[in-house]
């Protein structure tokens, strides 16, 4: 009787971390149950650009190798939140049930966020009623190190941190705001970064050299998913027919807790600044016109967007356009915060440093010096794309990265970060962030 031939067990498919600022908040756990289901099978990637067929040889981590944790400053478990989502509409019916082991096991990886919002300037901050005061350094130290713990105890081939927190107001003063103590932990954890918010992240001028230096990609800022998604699209249809815009106005009607968020002015204020510079990257002016943002609690994690636009035809004909824009903001940022950390995860493993101007098309404020139209940052997408493939050969700058001019020789001309940003001061964070 002839012996069996032996044959070796193939090692263990790499796996890949997502760390996630705000890790229980209606992005983070929708994005979370999204892939769950996704890799499962038990729903398609609708609105998972990585998912298309321009995609499929780009070496992208699979969505059955991410494994998610995160910090946040709020303690609602990842099941519960998925079944308040649920019952809200954004989540289907049953799919909280279905995923839910890979919920808790999500959840099992969140650490606590902080520090807790108010605090000026370099002060040291409690830990709690009876813990040591942390100073900023100490802040940065202590999430890097629950990043780098995440990673090794999960024998992850690497991981990538993603700010999907509520948004804060413009830094005030010379400190750094709660998302750059998260941006900075990112760099010393050795983890790609991408700020999905407004808030000032890696932006801050404090952070400037360290990302210069980290040799790691990164991304932002400002998720674009849905009304400043309509006016990359629209402003250049303007432009290019010779249509003039005279005016160009807004408002937001959103609840939940970004809703109460944005009910601050200055934290207002920062959300519609990336809202308002699409229409002047796009026109070459600056329209008349405002946007509001108004909280409605009752509507939940459910937004309305409404744009009047007037404009002057031929011989000066007056026109008006209105558009409306009705849906949930938690569904359509998910599967973009799921394709920013696939794309940054590649890039990383191809070698490829600082900015990632050609995600552009994911941000209404992106770094880099891309172009602000829509159709033209999807091409700058397929072009990164093409650099991710493994026939793509390494990277084309002298450090192993890309030389921070996007591949084409010209120096981003605005630095790592894009457009400057006013220094420091400790907001508000939390759970959620409205795009």
């Amino acid at each position: 009787m002839s012996a069996e031939p032996f044959l070796p067990t193939p090692p263990p498919a790499a796996r890949f971390g997502v760390w996630l600022i705000g890790a229980r908040g209606s992005v983070a756990s929708t994005a979370i149950t999204g892939c769950a289901a996704v890799a499962a099978g038990l729903h398609p990637p609708t609105g998972m650009v990585t998912e298309t067929a321009d995609f499929t040889d780009c070496g992208l981590p699979p969505l059955s190798s991410l494994v998610f944790g995160g910090h946040d400053t709020v303690d609602c478990p990842l099941p519960k939140r998925a079944e308040h989502l649920a019952a809200g509409g954004v989540l289907p019916h049953g799919l909280p049930a279905a995923v839910h082991a890979e919920l808790l096991a999500a959840d099992r990886e969140i650490r606590p966020g902080g520090p807790q919002p108010g605090t000026p300037g370099d002060a040291p901050v409690a830990t709690g009623d009876d813990g040591p005061a942390r100073t900023q350094d100490d802040w940065i130290d202590a999430f890097a190190a629950d990043i780098r713990d995440f990673v090794r105890r999960n024998d992850l081939a690497g991981a990538v941190v993603v700010n999907v927190a509520s948004t804060e107001p413009a830094p005030a003063d010379g400190a750094l705001p709660p998302s750059s103590l998260y941006a900075a932990a990112a760099l010393r954890a050795d983890c790609p970064y991408v700020n999905f918010t407004p808030s000032a992240g890696l932006h801050h001028p404090a952070l400037a050299d360290a990302a210069e230096t980290a040799g790691l990609p990164h991304a932002g800022r400002d998720g674009k998913t849905g009304q400043t998604l309509l006016r990359s699209v629209l402003g250049p249809m303007f432009c290019q027919r010779a249509l003039a815009v005279r005016a160009w106005s807004g408002t937001n009607l959103l609840g939940g807790g970004d809703g109460a968020a944005l009910a601050d002015p200055a934290a207002a204020a920062a959300k519609n600044g990336g809202k308002e510079r699409v229409l002047t990257d796009t026109l070459g002016t600056t329209p008349e016109g405002e946007v509001h943002i108004d909280d409605v609690p009752s509507l939940g994690d459910w937004k309305t967007a409404w744009d009047h636009v007037a404009f002057d035809g031929f011989l000066g004909s007056r026109m008006i356009l209105q558009t409306v824009w009705q849906g949930c903001d938690s569904a359509l940022a998910a599967p973009l915060v799921l394709d920013l950390a696939r794309l940054t995860l590649r890039a990383r493993q191809k070698g490829i440093t600082g900015p990632l101007r050609e995600l552009g098309f994911y941000f209404k404020d992106p770094v880099g010096d891309g172009p602000a139209a829509l159709a033209e940052q999807y091409a700058d997408l397929l072009t990164l794309a093409a650099r991710l493939r493994d026939d793509a050969g390494g990277p084309a700058g002298p450090d192993g990265g890309d030389g921070g001019d996007g591949g084409d020789g010209v120096r981003d001309r605005r630095g790592p970060h894009g457009r400057p940003d006013p220094q420091g001061g400790h907001h508000q964070h939390g759970s959620e962030v409205r795009r």
